[in-house]
């Protein structure tokens, strides 16, 4: 079967874009050229105050994934290896991870201020419940005849849980570290709309509301570039810890 390149699809997409502004399909004041959005990126990096931006909105990200992943991480954890805490805790988990979070920022900053704990409380709420979800779903497709043979050598249930359910789980998680960092960006770019003067959001808004969409398209850039560079880092995580699972088991 014939590959292609991961990028081919990328420079279709840019190629395209550019033929419709050069054959005027489409006005310049709507969608520049991907020229003069690369010519504003750079401007904007070098002199502006993107750079800045990117800075803050990553540390909001970073502090707000983090809360939410380890708290998720461990109340998963808990559910997985508890049957009376999962069937107690699933239905409220449940309802809740249905709540759009962004919903919830308002509330957020009525109780924590417009400052800088409301913005990642949202970002950290919206990516605890996926993670719980995967964790403890995941735990839960160990296969029984493991944790029985482990039992019977008197192996510890923290033991079990590390060297086990955990990497029997490791698919699922990664399904669901997916899911999160997606969520976190996307909740982020929305916290940062909202009563706030830094950060990619809150420089796409301006942006949009002066009608400089040069500028508007490059924070959007910015944001897919995000995306795309967090989805290889798990590719790399994900390689890496399948890896040493199937050499630990080999």
């Amino acid at each position: 079967m014939t590959r292609f390149h991961p990028a081919l699809p990328f420079l279709l997409i840019f190629l395209l874009w550019e033929l419709a502004t050069a054959f005027a399909l489409i006005r310049p004041t709507l969608l520049p050229s991907p020229a003069t959005v690369l010519i504003t990126l750079m401007a904007e990096l070098t002199s502006g105050p993107l750079l800045e931006d990117i800075t803050i909105s990553l540390t909001r990200l970073g502090l707000g994934w983090l809360t939410g992943f380890s708290a998720g991480l461990l109340l998963g954890i808990s559910m997985g290896i508890s049957p009376a805490l999962r069937n107690t805790l699933k239905p409220c988990v449940s309802a809740l991870f249905a709540i759009p979070k962004i919903a919830l920022l308002p509330l957020f900053i009525i109780w924590l201020g417009i400052g800088e704990t409301a913005k990642i409380t949202t970002i950290a709420f919206g990516v605890f419940f996926p993670t719980v979800i995967s964790v403890w779903t995941g735990m839960n497709t160990t296969p029984q005849s493991l944790l029985v043979m482990a039992r019977s050598y008197q192996v510890s249930p923290l033991r079990q849980i590390i060297y086990i359910q955990l990497p029997a789980a490791l698919p699922t998680v990664i399904a669901g570290l997916r899911i999160s960092v997606s969520l976190a960006i996307v909740l982020l770019v929305a916290a940062e709309m909202l009563g706030t003067e830094h950060g990619v959001g809150a420089y796409i808004l301006t942006a949009g509301s002066l009608v400089q969409t040069d500028k508007l398209i490059a924070g959007v850039l910015i944001l897919a570039i995000l995306g795309l560079l967090a989805g290889s880092l798990i590719n790399l995580l994900e390689v890496y810890l399948l890896r040493n699972h199937q050499l630990s088991n080999s």
